[in-house]
């Protein structure tokens, strides 16, 4: 299966992930609206906050006005955060929130009537590995993610009978700009993270290759690459070796402090 022709618009797309998505359906075939909040509108990106109600009625009345309809939506925009739990204030939990999650659900919001009259489409809302894998320190980035999947499955569920499926993309650490985007008081973490992503084998153009290859089998939960699936299949073949491997983590974790 190719995505020649589809329409599809990404979030995030001025880099990592969101570029190389943008890349890979053009590459294939489709017409594709990037879009990123740090791009000006213009020169191929054009700027939607997902925060923003009044940015993503620009974005649906662009689809309706250039395209007429749309087959693939792809949430992709999100930023890195959490920390311990003493060392996490609310407010960036409000930011993990508002960005990660409520950003997902507004895009999901803005175009399910679309999808709906047309008869069908995809959702594919970029997750985390973190969203199924839950290791110490990072409890608010976790608890965001998992919501992440538990609405994408929702929604799948509830668009089923209007032909349209929801995709929820869960991976590691991969190498990509995200980390620019951290923020938070816990410096342990940060440096922890930022070590996983400049370590990682695994590139932003590889993850892309996998989503656009778990929508061709019909994925609903795609774990794009061997880091990922292997933790994922950890905690749900051998639930003590996870336990003890996450709880070990942790240990480490607060003895770097």
């Amino acid at each position: 299966m190719t995505f020649r022709d589809a329409r599809v618009l990404v979030t995030g797309a001025a880099s990592g992930l969101g570029a190389a998505l943008v890349a890979r359906f053009r590459a294939d075939g489709a017409s594709v609206l990037a879009t990123d909040v740090t791009a000006p509108d213009g020169g191929g990106i054009h700027r939607l906050d997902v925060t923003s109600d009044d940015d993503w009625a620009t974005a649906r009345d662009r689809v309706q006005r250039d395209w007429g309809r749309l087959d693939i939506l792809v949430n992709n925009a999100g930023v890195a955060g959490g920390g311990r739990i003493e060392r996490c204030s609310v407010d960036e939990w409000r930011r993990l929130t508002e960005i990660n999650l409520f950003g997902v659900v507004r895009g999901t919001q803005a175009f399910t009537p679309i999808l709906k009259a047309q008869g069908g489409g995809r959702i594919v809302n970029v997750a985390s590995l973190a969203g199924l894998v839950h290791p110490g320190g990072m409890g608010a980035y976790n608890a965001v993610k998992a919501a992440v999947v538990a609405f994408t499955e929702t929604v799948g569920h509830e668009l089923a009978s209007y032909g349209v499926t929801a995709h929820v993309v869960c991976p590691s650490y991969f190498r990509t700009r995200l980390m620019d985007s951290l923020h938070g008081e816990d410096e342990a973490l940060g440096a922890v993270m930022r070590r996983l992503v400049d370590e990682s084998p695994t590139t932003a153009e590889d993850i892309a290759e996998a989503v656009l290859a778990g929508l061709a089998r019909g994925d609903e939960l795609i774990v794009p690459d061997d880091a990922a699936r292997a933790a994922y299949a950890l905690k749900t073949d051998d639930r003590p070796a996870y336990d003890a491997l996450m709880r070990a983590q942790a240990a480490k974790l607060e003895a770097m402090a």
